[in-house]
C-alpha cells in the first residue's frame, strides 16, 4: 500500500500525503459502512431482532474493522509503547462511543419519531457519523505518526 501511495505521489501532481489520506478514509470508510449497514440488516430484516439490539451489534463489528483499517491504511499509526496504544486504543473507542450514541438518538429519532424504514434510517444515519468520525480520527486519537 505504501509503494501505491508513494507512486500516485509522484505521478500525479496534485495528489498529496493529505490528499491520500482522505481518500483511505473515503475507501476505508465505505467499507466500514457497507459492514455496519449489512450487519444491521441482516440482524433486524433478516432475524427481525429489535433495531437497537442491531444497531449495537453492527457497531461493535464495524469499529472493530474500523480500528484496524483506519490505525494501519488511512492514519498509518505508529504507536512504539503500550502506553501509546492503550491511550490511542481507549481514545478511538471512547470518540467512536460518542458517535455511537449519535447513531442510536438519530435511530430512534428517524424511526420512532419520523416513521423511516429501519434500513433507510440506517444509511443517512451513517452519512452523520462517517463525518464525525473522520473528524475525531484525524484530529483527537491517531496523532502518532511512523517516522519517515
Amino acid at each position: 500500500m505504501e509503494k501505491l501511495k508513494e507512486w500516485l505521489i509522484q505521478k500525479i501532481p496534485w495528489y498529496t500525503e493529505k490528499i491520500h489520506s482522505i481518500l483511505m478514509y473515503l475507501v476505508m470508510g465505505v467499507f466500514t459502512t457497507i459492514i455496519n449497514i449489512v450487519a444491521f440488516w441482516l440482524l433486524a430484516s433478516f432475524f427481525e431482532w429489535d433495531y437497537r439490539i442491531a444497531n449495537t451489534i453492527a457497531w461493535i463489528v464495524s469499529v472493530l474493522f474500523a480500528y484496524v483499517t483506519n490505525k494501519k491504511y488511512v492514519f498509518v499509526s505508529y504507536t512504539p509503547t503500550w502506553r501509546d496504544k492503550l491511550a490511542e486504543v481507549s481514545s478511538f473507542f471512547g470518540f467512536r462511543f460518542i458517535t455511537f450514541l449519535i447513531d442510536m438518538a438519530f435511530m430512534v429519532l428517524f424511526i420512532d419519531v419520523f416513521m423511516l424504514n429501519e434500513t433507510w434510517a440506517k444509511i443517512w444515519v451513517n452519512i452523520i457519523v462517517l463525518v464525525l468520525n473522520y473528524v475525531f480520527s484525524k484530529w483527537l486519537i491517531f496523532k502518532i505518526r511512523k517516522p519517515n
